[in-house]
């Protein structure tokens, strides 16, 4: 949710009920502001809740390509309610997590992960506040190799419990669109569910109209989007490790890497797919890497972050 989860979509579903996040912002000048612009949007709130001790929002971070030294300041002025760690070693993790205890320990460390294997060795580890598992019905990066939530929630709430380490919560994300998903995943064992690709439908989201157009019109999420390296490797170099791939709404740049076209000319193509965009329509999937969820067929308007939040309950009874 980088770039579409700003604080305006975190303050809306904190002051909904629920614990809104920042993403990840890929600088920590970036965080800032963000985290400015929350503390004043939630100034009345925080006025009426004077023993929270923390800024009732979460924070997103990219692990890889980062290092906890230039993050920990904005960490300890702010005290985000939660620093949510991804994609990155154990090891990697646990310097993040011990230089946010330091100098914010008032603030909780979740940290997201996509298997079981990971799960265990980040929670002997790192000792986090919660585990975030991703299933592999998530919109944008995660596990190449993963599982659903379906069976992934459960096989870890069971590791986790043998390993003498049930104490630490489990939170399920991926493919959980509305009421009916926070149910099911309660009832698999986690204690609570994030939700990403649903927020996209929320006024308060950052997004461009003709990309959300896009979102909103697709359905049938298992041959709608796809997972795939090839969202990455379209611009050079990739950065991601092979661990991660991603899932995008499927389009021109996807079908011409399947179809056995070398990533070279898959860019040449979509550089010239761009140009004619200019002068003719052509679908905004097909110029544009669309990050977004196998749940996106359940996403049917756009509406108020309060209104999705306050329909959770009712939808899970």
């Amino acid at each position: 949710m980088s770039g579409v989860a700003t604080s305006k979509l975190a303050v809306a579903v904190t002051l909904s009920g629920g614990l809104g996040q920042i993403g990840f912002t890929g600088s920590p000048l970036g965080l800032r502001a963000e985290l400015e612009s929350a503390q004043a949007q939630l100034k009345d709130f925080m006025a009426t809740n004077q023993n929270l001790g923390v800024l009732p929002v979460g924070v997103g971070i990219i692990v890889i390509g980062s290092t906890p030294e230039r993050w920990l300041p904005i960490f300890a002025k702010f005290k985000p309610a939660v620093v949510w760690l991804s994609f990155g070693s154990a090891q990697q993790m646990q310097a993040w997590t011990e230089g946010i205890r330091e100098v914010a320990s008032s603030s909780k460390v979740w940290i997201q992960v996509g298997s079981v294997n990971s799960a265990i060795k980040a929670a002997q580890i790192c000792q986090p506040d919660a585990l975030v598992m991703q299933g592999s019905d998530a919109g944008g990066h995660g596990h190449a190799k993963g599982a659903s939530v379906m069976t992934l929630v459960p096989e870890v709430v069971d590791a986790l419990k043998d390993h003498g380490l049930s104490h630490i919560p489990v939170l399920a994300a991926g493919g959980i669109m509305d009421g009916r998903g926070v149910a099911a995943v309660i009832a698999l064992g986690a204690e609570g569910a994030v939700l990403g690709t649903r927020f996209i439908g929320a006024e308060e989201a950052a997004m461009d109209s003709d990309v959300r157009e896009e979102i909103l019109a697709a359905s049938d999420g298992g041959e709608s989007t796809v997972r795939s390296r090839v969202f990455d490797d379209i611009w050079g170099t990739n950065p991601w490790p092979q661990l991660y791939d991603g899932r995008c709404l499927r389009g021109a740049i996807y079908n011409n890497r399947e179809n056995g076209m070398d990533i070279e000319s898959v860019r040449t193509q979509l550089y010239r797919d761009t140009e004619r965009s200019q002068v003719e329509e052509v679908s905004m999937r097909d110029v544009a890497c669309i990050w977004t969820g196998a749940g996106v067929g359940l996403l049917k308007k756009l509406e108020p972050a309060a209104d999705i939040v306050n329909q959770l309950p009712e939808e899970a009874d």
